[in-house]
């Protein structure tokens, strides 16, 4: 399989203290990846490292085989919802469109197909007729509908996201899965910070187990395991997978 992403060594630190430490993974193309672990174990901060949003102390990260800068237009990211200031006063419509400038260059205005771009991909998390809504109107399963919108009308072909289940409700969770397995079914390379951990097999081909340094990285049938989850979560395995 081909790798979308390739991380080796990073190494992150955060207000003087290690939150990444000498990590190395792959994610490979036409793959669903889950990073699992405790709080406070460096996932999202993977994300930010491999993007450039947290400067590395150490390590290399490469996007389809090259630097981010030659290969950005095929990358979107989607950050936590709460990272998101949703009291900003902008149509929902309009917080999609932000995701296509990347490609277009802040400057220039968007043209007909960028927005039809948009309503698709609203169409596709079931959002259609919320389009001209202020987005501080929604509820939070409809904000991160809109969130996962934004991620797919920049037409990537490596999604990062960061917590794209948290705080929603069974149908929005629902929707988000499916449009999740069609990026897969398409060979795009999807790889997402997740916490319910009852459903990591459900969900994903492959996972990162992480706790500031890899656990366990692979298919899930042999790196989600009860020992590997031992070991993340410092020798217990976690309530809802102990029974």
């Amino acid at each position: 399989m081909t790798d979308a992403l390739t991380i080796s060594g990073l190494t992150l630190s955060h207000d003087g203290l290690r939150v990444v430490e000498d990590v190395s993974a792959r994610f490979p193309a036409g793959q669903l990846t889950a990073i699992v672990g405790p709080n406070g174990a460096g996932k999202s901060s993977l994300l930010k490292g491999a993007l450039g949003l947290m400067s590395a102390d150490a390590g290399e990260v490469r996007f389809f085989g090259g630097a981010l800068a030659e290969h950005r237009a095929r990358v979107a990211y989607m950050p936590q919802r709460a990272a998101v200031d949703w009291d900003f006063p902008v149509r929902v419509i309009d917080v999609v469109l932000m995701g296509m400038h990347r490609q277009t260059g802040f400057w220039r205005p968007l043209a007909a197909h960028n927005r039809n771009a948009a309503l698709t991909a609203l169409d596709r998390v079931g959002m259609t007729d919320f389009a001209t809504r202020q987005i501080g109107a929604l509820s939070g399963g409809q904000q991160q509908r809109v969130f996962m919108a934004r991620a797919l009308a920049q037409g990537a072909d490596l999604y990062l996201l960061d917590e794209p289940f948290a705080g929603v409700d069974a149908a929005t969770e629902a929707a988000i899965a499916t449009v999740l397995q069609d990026l897969r079914d398409r060979g795009a390379a999807v790889v997402a910070v997740h916490h319910d951990l009852a459903s990591v097999a459900a969900r994903f081909d492959r996972v990162l187990m992480l706790n500031r340094r890899v656990i366990a990285e692979g298919p899930v049938a042999s790196s989600f395991t009860p020992e590997t989850l031992r070991q993340a979560y410092g020798g217990a395995l976690p309530p809802i997978l102990a029974a």
